[in-house]
């Protein structure tokens, strides 16, 4: 009797992050394998949203294969099923409660926020309101929708000239630095904000802030603890798609140089912003912190954060005495304990109510 459980790691999607998504399913994958604790399923949706298994993130070769355009469980074509899944899909269609939704109706344990925690947490305006209603403390910032600007420029340029330059643009439901411009003069607006509305129908207009960039790993359910906080120091005026992923010449600081009551404020406001936004599972939390004043502002939370051998996300847990491959299993523990609690909630007959 086989008595592995069977991990099904969902990657690719039809997102910008399509690329990055691999990256991180190959992280992943190597570490489990390394283990021999799973037997690993990998499913890959191509970008027209295509599912099928293939033998590993790693088999490019598979990835053109017929698939599904839907994940049919008990298909008799071809079935994915496992015991857990663990999406690792970067922004829309898998970051935003969207592959969530269709895990829960599927009824299966899944690693990570659920469709709130997600969908909230991928939208950078619903995140700044929900923060600033919980009183943590956000940059200034004006939303804008496209229709809005197509209809009324001028009165949105005026608006967006309330705030001080430099002003970053971005669209509001997208990560890994995609269609973000750094503004230094408002004659560049125009061609920022055209720039961020090519990716989604609203952006965000914010406030720059001379700060250093500190990030915060968060890992839980109900009772979730916070990383040590680490520090980026961007190789450009701010950390892009471009060293990301491609030159990598962006540094860290594991950990940040901070004192301990900074750190522990980072802590806090990270597991307050993680709370706020209904997440689950895991998230990191990015914050900006004046260089002057050294006040501090949760910037924005990603619900999936990359997972490649240099993410930052795995790294904090890393210096915090978690190892990538027992942060994986607590991962996947959170994921069938929160699995296990929600059919102890809610799976009732009608004659129970």
């Amino acid at each position: 009797m086989n008595s592995k459980k069977k991990i099904a790691l969902i990657f690719g999607g039809r997102s910008a992050e399509h690329e990055i998504s691999i990256i991180s399913a190959r992280s992943v994958f190597d570490e489990l394998n390394k283990g021999k604790n799973y037997e690993i399923v990998s499913i890959y949706i191509d970008k027209e949203g295509f599912w099928r298994i293939v033998s590993s993130p790693y088999a490019e070769e598979e990835f053109n294969k017929k698939g599904h355009s839907f994940l049919p469980w008990g298909s008799k074509e071809e079935i994915f099923d496992a015991d857990i899944y663990f999406p690792l899909l970067h922004g829309p269609y898998g970051e935003d409660g969207s592959i969530q939704g269709l895990l829960e109706m599927a009824d299966v344990p899944y690693v990570g926020a659920g469709i709130m925690g997600s969908s909230l947490g991928i939208n950078k305006i619903k995140t700044k309101e929900i923060l600033s209603f919980h009183g943590i403390p956000v940059v200034d910032w004006i939303s804008l929708r496209e229709i809005d600007w197509i209809e009324r420029k001028e009165e949105i340029l005026k608006k967006c000239k309330k705030l001080p330059p430099p002003l970053f643009v971005k669209p509001s439901n997208l990560g890994s630095s995609i269609g973000v411009t750094k503004v230094k003069d408002y004659s560049e607006l125009p061609y920022a904000i055209e720039k961020a509305l090519e990716w989604d129908r609203a952006i965000i207009v914010e406030k720059g802030v001379n700060a250093r960039e500190i990030e915060c790993s968060v890992l839980g359910n109900e009772k979730p603890i916070a990383s040590v906080p680490g520090e980026v120091i961007p190789y450009r005026e701010f950390y892009d798609y471009k060293d990301k992923y491609i030159e990598g010449k962006t540094k860290f600081l594991i950990p940040a140089d901070v004192s301990e009551k900074e750190k522990e404020e980072f802590q806090s406001l990270a597991i307050r912003a993680f709370l706020a936004l209904e997440c689950f599972g895991m998230a990191r939390v990015d914050f900006l912190m004046d260089k002057e004043t050294k006040e501090i502002y949760v910037n924005e939370i990603n619900t999936i954060p990359g997972f490649t051998s240099i993410s930052m996300y795995p790294k904090l847990w890393e210096a915090s005495g978690i190892s990538y491959s027992k942060l994986l299993e607590i991962l996947i523990e959170l994921a069938f304990e929160r699995h296990r609690s929600k059919k102890r909630k809610f799976d009732y007959s009608i004659e129970e109510l």
